[in-house]
């Protein structure tokens, strides 16, 4: 799955909890919320306009939802319940961990979870 993919596929499935993702798909959006946080962040900071900031919490509360849908999916793609996203919750080594687990290789043929998506990373 390519970017400009992968970010549309993951709105498009905007709360959906059930299925599988793969890396790509998860990672490529990781790119996106990042890239557009951190232009909104650049901007504000150098503008000193408090719009940037308003349009970065906008924007930070409308991806919290497709954000955890597809970390979700992500999880369900290992063969894992989607509450291991919770593992975020640990400072430092939970964050380490998921990373860990957000990069792993999805579990081959159909699980519980579903068929398995196509991992082009």
């Amino acid at each position: 799955m390519t970017f400009s993919e992968a970010v549309p596929t993951v709105f498009r499935k905007y709360v959906d909890f059930n299925g599988r993702a793969d890396r790509s798909e998860y990672w490529w959006f990781a790119l996106f919320i990042f890239i557009v946080s951190a232009v909104l962040s650049t901007l504000q900071m150098l503008s000193g306009l408090s719009l940037f900031s308003f349009l970065s919490s906008i924007f930070g509360l409308g991806t919290i939802l497709p954000n955890l849908a597809v970390a979700a999916r992500r999880m369900h793609d290992i063969g894992k319940s989607g509450w291991w996203i919770l593992i975020n919750l640990i400072p430092v080594l939970g964050w380490i961990w998921f990373i860990v687990l957000a990069a792993t290789p999805s579990q081959q043929g159909p699980n519980q979870y579903g068929l398995q998506p196509v991992d082009t990373l």
